[in-house]
């Protein structure tokens, strides 16, 4: 069969040889990984644990927590095992499994910011009616829409690639990604490109237009509030402004990235470009919202209290 499938391995062109530094650079990723598996795992654990986070809005955040490990385990385990191979090569089958899981970690990513923003509007600018529209069974339904669609939209780009025939199985990257799997056919990829730039206005901008407009009507109520609600607001919708900034600042290094030719750049800017929004968001996540949101740090210490208190008490 004369498609991509016909290749059974492809090959990891962007890794360098940095001989026994392959030990430190293994260490940190593992260290790495295991603050992001640590931090959303505990978040999540509080959030599902604790009766009185059972809000719409903490029930996004747990979504978003259980997103950033999911992205997480879709790149830390294979680059781990990589970084101390002699040889960079991924078997067909996972290389496209690892597409799936990054390409769909980010809709659901842009997805639940989106809807959480939306969220941060209802409570805001109408909050008497904030319980009767943002009830549980709705929340629900968002946060099952969010993830069907994210991981639904991309099986088209998956089987589009599947269809193609190959040149050669050669990948100037880190780890699968869609477009330079694209890249490689011989035969025509007009309708990969098409549907790949259609997939990216139904990932990052109809996502998008809700985000904008909640934040605009969310500032417009802010300036007219009183100092409180104005300060509470502001306290309220920061990690969600700065999630999303960063966020999509990485996609743009990501899209950037896989779409022109980066050749003439530095490679470790190359590096840092393609593995920024696969580290930086599941890190930056768990520590602000940890750190911003009352309700959950107010719980983290006493949790933390109670152990120190309770060794203390043994001792």
């Amino acid at each position: 069969m004369s498609n991509l499938t016909s290749f059974s391995y492809f090959i990891l062109g962007a890794y360098l040889n940095v001989g026994k530094l392959q030990y430190f650079y293994f260490t940190l990723t593992a260290l790495l990984y295991f603050v992001i598996v640590f931090l959303n795992t505990s978040l999540i654990v509080v959030i599902c644990v604790n009766r009185s986070l059972h809000e719409p809005m903490y029930m996004f955040l747990c979504s978003l927590f259980v997103n950033e490990l999911y992205g997480s385990t879709g790149l830390f385990p294979f680059l781990l095992i990589q970084i101390l191979s002699d040889v960079h090569t991924v078997s067909a089958p996972l290389c496209f499994l690892q597409i799936f899981c990054l390409h769909t970690y980010g809709s659901v990513e842009f997805l639940n910011l989106a809807v959480m923003s939306y969220d941060r509007y209802l409570a805001i600018c109408s909050p008497l009616h904030y319980k009767t529209q943002m009830t549980s069974n709705n929340t629900a339904v968002l946060i099952t829409v969010v993830w069907l669609y994210g991981l639904g939209k991309f099986i088209i780009n998956l089987y589009l690639n599947l269809r193609l025939t190959p040149c050669g199985n050669v990948l100037n990257s880190l780890y699968c990604q869609n477009y330079p799997v694209v890249k490689l056919a011989c035969s025509d990829t007009n309708l990969n490109n098409i549907y790949g730039i259609f997939g990216i206005f139904l990932s990052l901008v109809v996502p998008l237009f809700p985000v904008l407009f909640s934040y605009m009507r969310i500032l417009k109520v802010c300036f007219s509030g009183s100092k409180e609600a104005r300060q509470k607001s502001v306290s309220t919708c920061t990690p969600q402004v700065v999630s999303l900034l960063n966020f999509s600042f990485g996609c743009c290094f990501e899209i950037f990235q896989s779409r022109f030719d980066t050749t003439s750049l530095p490679s470790a800017l190359q590096i840092f470009m393609s593995l920024y929004f696969l580290l930086m968001q599941p890190v930056l996540n768990p520590i602000m919202y940890g750190i911003q949101m009352s309700k959950i740090r107010n719980i983290y210490e006493h949790v933390l209290c109670s152990k120190i208190s309770c060794r203390c008490s043994k001792a």
